[in-house]
């Protein structure tokens, strides 16, 4: 064979006419004539050219190895989509080449339903671990059963399979592609991006796109583009001169096409030849624009090993504008601080000094009215960091109790399933204390079976004493309470009696309460006595609920062990704030929940600033300056730039988005404020504003940033685009990404938007 460069045999044998090319492997592609910039083109002195790899095999994702169990997903397999007892339809289901989206076709039509994409799946559940499949348990064995959980609200997958053997497959299979997917970098993910947008615009699937193909792929992709501009870059891109597109040949276009020119310049103004950042310039830009003022070199240096794809920039400690790009876009180069990402406060404090992340209705997945009640409701709350659950009881057939929304239309659940449930998932995303907020319509003979089934269940999970026997002075820690379920509900009596003693006893008038105090206990207690089984008082604990009575008595008579909970509206009335959550109803209010309690390794707990920490606090929300420290610190934001934004849910075949962004400041009512952008027109694919915003923040303890990003519409409401809501505290700033979420918060890869950050402190008193 001859060679090219005296490296690569190219000249193919020729039997009969035939040519045989010889494709090397990729270990010996790097450094090779064949390189992705001249893949598909011809050869100095050959009489061939050598295809791109997606002609001859698809494009797989890095990470992913094509076993025996992947090819036969790929061969596909007839299996039962079960949807209720009476919906069982068979359901042909096919992984496609590309190894990350999976199609579904009609066993009658052979029509493809529906596809979805692996980086959707959250996970994979075997045998009869959803309510559907539960209801079908005795007709299908639990071997050939699993269920595909998605991120998100959408709804799950149930299957059947034909054997065991086949639900293994794709189980196995399944958790494989689900990891891969996880753990991509954000270059990777970009990559399989291209890939999906590559598989939709494909329409023969003959792995090639012509200038038509590649024009509605433009539209999909939310560009509209001049014509003669997007065929130069076509044509650019066309190394082969083919009139196609091909596997790196699109990965050109679509370089020239995301072409950041905002970065470019901010990479060259710190590198003095245009090319590289050397280590001292890449410590200067960390020191002076990200404000990074620890560790800054050995910083520097572990961005370059792990951002810079060139193995030589590597060796010589040097950042290229790709590997620079990387950076930014990765997660040290998020909005987000890192640190804050994993358990980074105090947690043997009290729990009262905690924000708990709460749900109310939690067994709903839709409306309040007419919904489904559902464990789902229970698993994706706790999944999302939930620590305070609501279970509505009432009396159910054959001495059952059941769960549903009293006095409504919604479907009904057992109690057992509920706590079976949360025995299984209570602490799979957090090791700190749930608690389980009771509400109690059930008869007495159903209350025993409640408290039986709470203890047969949960086991040593459910706290049913004080952590030491003792009356507690104060409430105990979530890192004393680590893996502990907690009742919230009525209780007879007082702590103290459970643990004297049985609570026959009515409190003594000679305690700290004065007589007319302690007659109205003794009151409730009797009252409570009539409607309330001694068995299930005795389980709460630190959680006694009382009725709120306003906060001068809350501060003069409270205890530790008693809890109140109060509807949105007198809580408005009374602090102007809001409380608990329907965890199934996306909007804003879930977006400032999720976006409190994605900081502190997600796990349901913030910690409250100090001065709502103090028992002596005269911090009043609708006054700033009782809280003690410095003035309003100044917030400035630089909207630079959008990068491929979604369009908007259910809008025309090629309609372009004209997207704004908003920042909302939520907190106390001095800082509640926003403001917006112009709307760029046409383009939701490489947006550049350059809009300067600004806030002062005279509570930046308490304020939550909400950046959302809208398409404008002058006839009409704006449509949602997509959203990112951290506290403030866990800001970082200098120039940074923010990576969009959907309407139910889950993220939308690689659609961003890239901004500067300036946090300006007051000035100090003057030195004498």
């Amino acid at each position: 064979m001859g060679r090219v460069d005296g490296k690569l045999p190219c000249a193919p044998p020729v039997v009969k006419g035939v040519c045989f090319w010889f494709i090397p492997p990729p270990s010996w592609v790097e450094g090779l004539c064949v390189t992705p910039e001249v893949r598909g083109s011809k050869v100095p002195g050959c009489s061939a050219w050598i295809p791109p790899p997606s002609v001859m095999q698809p494009m797989l994702p890095p990470g992913i190895q094509l076993t025996d169990t992947l090819e036969q997903m790929q061969q596909g397999t007839l299996m039962r989509k079960v949807k209720s007892k009476s919906w069982k339809k068979q359901r042909y289901f096919k992984l496609q080449e590309d190894c990350m989206t999976i199609w579904y076709q009609s066993k009658r039509t052979g029509k493809t339903e529906s596809a979805f994409s692996i980086s959707d799946v959250e996970t994979v559940r075997e045998g009869h671990q959803s309510e559907v499949l539960q209801s079908v348990a005795e007709e299908f064995p639990p071997e050939r059963c699993f269920t595909i959980v998605f991120y998100g609200r959408r709804g799950n997958l149930d299957l059947v399979a034909g054997s065991a053997e086949e639900a293994q497959c794709w189980i196995q299979g399944l958790r494989q592609l689900i990891e891969v997917a996880t753990t991509m970098d954000q270059r990777e993910k970009i990559d399989q991006w291209i890939r999906d947008w590559f598989q939709k615009a494909d329409k023969n699937k003959d792995g090639r796109m012509n200038f038509k193909e590649v024009q509605r792929l433009l539209k999909m992709m939310n560009v509209d583009m001049n014509e003669d501009h997007a065929l130069r870059l076509f044509q650019d891109a066309d190394k082969s001169e083919s009139g196609t597109l091909e596997g790196e040949e699109f990965v050109l276009f679509y370089k020239a096409l995301t072409q950041r020119e905002e970065v470019q310049s901010l990479f060259q103004e710190y590198s003095e030849d245009g090319k590289k950042l050397t280590l001292l310039e890449l410590t200067d830009f960390l020191r002076e624009e990200q404000l990074e003022d620890e560790g800054t070199e050995e910083l520097a240096m572990e961005l370059i090993d792990k951002y810079e794809p060139s193995e030589t920039a590597r060796a010589r400690h040097v950042l290229s504008a790709d590997g620079f790009l990387m950076y930014l876009c990765s997660l040290e180069g998020s909005i987000f601080n890192p640190q804050h990402r994993g358990l980074w406060q105090d947690m043997s404090q009290p729990l009262c000094h905690y924000f708990i992340s709460s749900s109310h209705n939690t067994y709903l997945i839709e409306d309040q009215l007419r919904g489904h009640s559902s464990i789902e409701g229970y698993i994706r709350a706790l999944k999302r960091g939930c620590r305070c659950l609501e279970v509505d009881c009432w009396d159910g057939p054959n001495g059952e109790p059941m769960v549903y929304h009293g006095h409504t239309f919604t479907s009904k659940i057992p109690f057992r399933e509920v706590v079976s449930t949360l025995g299984k998932y209570a602490f799979k995303t957090s090791d700190y204390p749930v608690i389980l907020s009771l509400e109690n319509h059930c008869s007495m003979e159903q209350q025993e079976v409640l408290v039986q089934q709470l203890k047969d269940i949960l086991g040593e999970q459910l706290l049913t004493t004080t952590i030491d026997g003792h009356v507690p002075s104060q409430l105990p820690s979530p890192e004393e309470l680590k893996h502990k379920i907690l009742l919230k509900g009525k209780k007879i009596g007082r702590l103290e009696d459970t643990l004297d003693g049985p609570g026959d006893e009515a409190p003594d008038a000679s305690d700290d309460d004065n007589g007319e105090e302690a007659e109205e206990e003794r009151r409730r207690a009797k009252k409570d006595k009539e409607t309330l089984a001694q068995a299930l008082s005795d389980c709460v604990i630190y959680c006694k609920s009382v009725p709120f009575r306003g906060f001068q008595e809350a501060r003069s008579h409270s205890r530790p062990s008693e809890i109140s909970s109060l509807s949105e509206a007198k809580a408005r009335k009374l602090i102007r704030d809001e409380v608990a959550l329907n965890f199934q109803t996306a909007g804003m209010e879930m977006d400032l929940c999720d976006g409190l309690f994605s900081q502190n390794g997600s796990c349901g707990y913030v910690l409250k600033p100090p001065f709502m920490r103090d028992k002596e606090t005269l911090f009043n929300p609708s006054d700033p300056s009782s809280r003690e420290g410095p003035g309003p610190i100044t917030l400035t934001i630089q909207v630079i730039s959008g990068q491929q934004l979604p369009k908007v849910a259910n809008s025309k075949e090629g309609a372009i988005i004209d997207p704004l962004v908003r920042v909302e400041i939520y907190g106390v009512p001095a800082d509640q404020t926003h403001q917006e952008t112009k709307y760029i027109e046409n383009n939701g694919f490489n947006p550049r504003w350059d809009e300067t915003l600004q806030f002062q923040l005279h509570v930046p303890e308490l304020a939550l940033i909400r950046f959302v990003v809208e398409d404008y519409d002058k006839t009409s409401r704006n449509d949602f685009v997509g959203q990112f809501t951290l506290a403030f505290a866990n800001i970082k700033p200098g120039y940074r990404h923010i990576h969009l979420l959907s309407k139910d918060g889950t993220s939308i890869p690689p659609s961003s938007l890239f901004v500067h950050i300036r946090i300006t402190e007051p000035p100090g008193p003057e030195q004498d």
